[in-house]
């Protein structure tokens, strides 16, 4: 069956082909220089965001489509970067301008007596059917923000998060260890469990 894949982001290409890996599946992945329609993240939610890009590309290439919208929120930035994690820094931020534009606002509260560096990792997948059929799963990952980049692996702000239970940031795991706790990989793993392929 073939299924086209949402997003032209790599790594988040690896994560997907490597939780739902199922005999049968011929992920369609599209580089930039495809043509397909120009998809506007103009939701309000990660769900809302994911559910316009599956619906959009799956009536477009008349296949099913699966779709994630993901982000980080930040509790002393009131939930920001939220659902503009990829484009804090501006529209073609790049991962190490969000990063260090993230670190930057941190450090400019960080005096505050009941600073936190608490965050999430939030994570919202769609599934959707030509037909207009849809399956979504959401998952969630809690930590910390750290003071600096630290790590290679992974992509976003992985270098600065380290989950509830660690001693190292994200982009220090390796993509094993880090997608069976991650918010993707979780929402991943529930659609997975859904999925009636």
């Amino acid at each position: 069956m073939k299924i086209v894949l949402a997003t032209r982001n790599f790594g988040k290409i690896r994560e997907i082909k490597e939780i739902i890996d199922r005999p049968g599946i011929d992920w369609q992945v599209f580089d930039d220089q495809a043509v397909w329609p120009q998809v506007d993240e103009t939701g309000q939610t990660f769900l809302d965001n994911a559910t316009l890009k599956a619906e959009t590309l799956s009536r477009f290439f008349m296949l099913p489509a699966l779709a994630d919208d993901s982000g980080l929120e930040v509790d002393a930035l009131g939930g920001r970067p939220g659902v503009q994690s990829a484009r804090f820094a501006g529209e073609s931020a790049t991962d190490a301008a969000n990063v260090a534009k993230l670190l930057s606002e941190l450090e400019k509260i960080s005096k505050n007596d009941d600073f936190s560096r608490a965050a999430r990792f939030v994570a919202a997948v769609v599934f959707v059917w030509p037909d207009g059929r849809s399956l979504s799963a959401k998952g969630e990952c809690r930590g910390s923000i750290t003071r600096a980049p630290s790590g290679n692996n992974g992509f976003g702000y992985d270098p600065i998060f380290i989950p509830n239970g660690y001693d190292k940031t994200m982009a220090q795991m390796s993509p094993e260890e880090k997608n069976k706790l991650s918010h993707r990989g979780r929402a991943l793993v529930e659609l997975n469990r859904q999925l009636k392929l």
